[in-house]
């Protein structure tokens, strides 16, 4: 009997941590998200690639392991992001970089890259024409 039970509570561990390195590696992004560095400075405003701007109500951040963190808490950092932008201009949806994905480049870091270039969502990589 706790043999199965022992059996079974480590394939979940393992399990689990399968999904957790597959986060921490692999995410998808829409094609509409742009590669950026921001910075936070007094929520809702931030730096982002050095202009200033301004986090949406319903912003969501989300960090390298793909959890929610709440951008007050990243204060005073300065951050490679991916990040979309909503109809007002605002910025609506923000991903803090892994290694993994820093890694993924090129990747579009204004509107007119990402409309001019070839997006493989599959595999979520980006071709230059």
């Amino acid at each position: 009997m706790y043999r199965c039970v022992l059996q079974s509570s480590l394939g979940l561990a393992l399990a689990a941590s399968c999904l957790v390195a597959q986060a921490q590696t692999h995410r998808f992004f829409p094609a509409n998200a742009l590669r950026g560095e921001l910075v936070v400075t007094q929520f809702p405003d931030v730096q982002l690639n050095g202009q200033a701007a301004r986090l949406a109500p319903g912003a969501r951040v989300k960090n390298e392991n793909n959890l929610w963190v709440p951008p007050a808490g990243l204060m005073g950092q300065k951050l490679v992001v991916h990040y979309t932008i909503e109809s007002s201009g605002l910025i609506q949806d923000v991903w803090v970089l892994n290694a993994a994905e820093l890694a993924n480049k090129p990747w579009p870091t204004t509107p007119a890259e990402a409309a001019s270039w070839q997006f493989n969502p599959g595999n979520q990589t980006w071709s230059k024409p």
